[in-house]
């Protein structure tokens, strides 16, 4: 198979996986969240702040912040599909997101390997302002998103680059 069928059927998979989870995910659904972008380890979701979102200073809760972080650190690391779960995760504040904003999280796969991922996300407004980092850590549980299709490169340290 050649490099670009290999690709090819990754990213096919990716998008399918991204699918069905987002299909399932009332969660994120009902904050009004949207993928945006998938690929192979990587997920890019966008949300817009509504007033019902905001806290006492006016400011989104930095609950929903994570939670837009969270689900694109999820639907990432299910990329593969593989059914993979967070085992920890971290966020830093860096500005406020406001009434109106449309914040986008960009997920990023740093790492794969074994049962184990790490994944940086990237939360941004719509100036493009840096709102939120968050870094996830994924643990690879049993089973498939997409049961039968298999995994696009179950053993990532085994391929060649």
């Amino acid at each position: 198979m050649s490099e670009l069928q290999r690709n090819t059927d990754a990213q096919a998979l990716a998008e399918a996986a991204a699918e069905a989870m987002y299909a399932r995910d009332e969660a994120s659904k009902s904050l009004g969240m949207r993928i945006v972008g998938m690929a192979p380890g990587y997920a890019k979701l966008s949300m817009q702040v509504r007033p019902d979102m905001l806290n006492g200073h006016q400011t989104c809760h930095g609950g929903f912040i994570f939670a837009l972080a969270d689900s694109a650190f999820a639907f990432s690391c299910n990329s593969h599909n593989l059914n993979t779960v967070a085992a920890g995760c971290s966020i830093e504040y860096l500005a406020p997101g406001r009434a109106g904003d449309v914040l986008t999280a960009e997920a990023v796969e740093q790492v794969r390997s074994g049962k184990t991922g790490v994944y940086d996300v990237t939360v941004t407004n719509q100036d493009g302002r840096r709102i939120a980092l968050f870094r996830g850590k994924s643990h690879q549980i049993q089973g498939e998103v997409l049961q039968g299709l298999g995994a696009a490169n179950p053993n990532p340290q085994a391929g060649t680059r």
